[in-house]
């Protein structure tokens, strides 16, 4: 039984004085799960068997408001399935799946997620560009940047780039910079009470108020980083209007030029869903302004503890040609990578994604903390490139390998895989192998004679 904070409970009465025996019973009832289609991977718009296999295996009936959304059962547990961890779907409450919806994102746009962890809001955007255009995903706290990046990596998403940064260093790099912005602000976090404890326990007015401030400030920084013409979507996950209504009538207060589109409210009593509040504003201005974005201070990139090569000798040009050379020997003909800069951070070569048209390049997260600088491509040994996992989830299907394994999902060969240990190939042959459930790739493997050695990382092992 939840015990909810007598101040939150009067807060809900005064707000919602017709309806709020009926939304405070909500809290007794159990929370909802979902999940979201991978595009990339599934078509949930033509089905086929894949699409039928999951609708049995995890009783999916769809999400109103999402077309790639699903509500699942929560017995059946889809994070432990396999093809989970091949990036067929995302976990995600259903009610968050509407501020993406709203937002509307479009293939070729450029895109900032100012606060992407742990990464359902950013993979939804990524799924609706369809590969096409920038996804800036940034996540100023280091813990939840790393589970923002592997996300991300897990889905199979070639044109994002991940950044740990403050809203005001990217506002002071990015000015006018962005077609679409998400701003799912941190909130108190009202809308997770059925799921999280601890959100109750830090619940108060004074903890709302702070919130309400801090979402001002953070709105502040995305405006200037919004171009004329673009949008911005703000979301929380909290009911009070202090944080919601009363936060975007500021904002509106303080910037003129902006025009209010929308606003959607999801209720936990009236539709099937923790709840949600998203904003959609729109910047005046002609959309075809140029780009004014700057390239920051000459320093040189980080990523954690590491320094990304530059300099003489361009040992980005070498590393290429090493994965150039696995390239030809592992995947398949006619195997193409979308557009991009190779940098190397370390030993790691990653694709920094150069779409046509978008005046952007490596020299533009100088100074930033970047832990993922686009598609991880290969780990560069002294002669020769390895490849990395996040190559084998960006790949589209198993034909675009020379050598494949595939594993049944029920059969229990995925899982002995996914727990890092040695598969059998069909018959004997040498060199990286992809991976794969179902004809989906999940990882590599590095087949000699009839034994292929797991390559699956070993953070991620079961």
């Amino acid at each position: 039984m939840i015990r909810l904070p007598e101040a939150y409970i009067r807060q809900m009465q005064m707000q919602l004085p017709e309806s709020a025996e009926t939304f405070l019973r909500s809290y007794e009832q159990p929370r909802t799960q979902g999940l979201r289609m991978n595009p990339a991977k599934i078509d949930s718009r033509s089905g086929g068997p894949v699409l039928e296999r999951l609708r049995g295996t995890f009783g999916l009936e769809p999400v109103p408001w999402c077309e790639t959304g699903f509500y699942y059962r929560e017995e059946t547990k889809p994070g432990k399935h396999p093809y989970h961890a091949a990036g067929l779907y995302y976990i995600q409450e259903p009610s968050a799946m509407s501020a993406v919806e709203l937002l509307d994102p479009q293939p070729g746009d450029i895109v900032l997620d100012l606060a992407g962890a742990p990464g359902g809001k950013s993979t939804h955007i990524a799924g609706k560009l369809a590969g096409q255009g920038l996804l800036i995903s940034n996540e100023i706290h280091p813990v939840r940047a790393k589970s923002l990046s592997e996300n991300i990596e897990r889905m199979g998403v070639t044109n994002a780039v991940v950044v740990s940064a403050t809203p005001q260093q990217l506002a002071e790099r990015f000015p006018r910079f962005f077609d679409k912005m998400m701003v799912d602000a941190p909130c108190s976090g009202e809308g997770m009470f059925r799921k999280d404890p601890e959100a109750i326990a830090e619940w108060s007015p004074a903890h709302v108020e702070m919130c309400a401030a801090r979402q001002l400030d953070i709105l502040q920084s995305a405006v200037a980083m919004l171009k004329p013409g673009g949008r911005l979507a703000y979301s929380t996950c909290t009911f009070n209007e202090q944080e919601n209504e009363r936060t975007v009538n500021e904002l509106l207060h303080q910037y003129p030029q902006l025009r209010l589109e929308r606003t959607e409210r999801i209720w936990p009593h009236l539709h099937r869903g923790e709840g949600h509040f998203v904003a959609v504003l729109r910047l005046e201005g002609t959309p075809d302004e140029p780009h004014a974005a700057m390239t920051g201070p000459a320093a040189p990139r980080t990523r954690q503890a590491g320094k990304a090569k530059r300099g003489a000798g361009r040992p980005e040009e070498t590393a290429m040609r090493l994965f150039q050379r696995f390239a030809e020997e592992a995947l398949a003909a006619g195997f193409e990578l979308p557009p991009g800069e190779p940098v190397l951070f370390g030993e790691q070569l990653y694709l920094l994604p150069a779409p046509a048209g978008i005046p952007f390049s490596s020299t533009m997260l100088q100074g930033l903390k970047t832990l993922r600088p686009g598609l991880h491509l290969a780990e560069v040994k002294k002669d020769r490139a390895e490849p990395a996992h996040a190559l084998a989830l960006a790949l589209t299907n198993a034909d675009q390998a020379r050598l494949t394994v595939n594993l049944a999902a029920g059969s229990g060969e995925a899982e002995r895989y996914l727990r890092g240990e040695t598969v059998d190939g069909p018959e004997a042959r040498s060199g990286w192998t992809l991976v794969t459930v179902d004809g989906f790739p999940l990882g590599w493997g590095k087949q000699s004679g009839t034994q292929v050695k797991n390559h699956y990382p070993k953070g991620l092992r079961r």
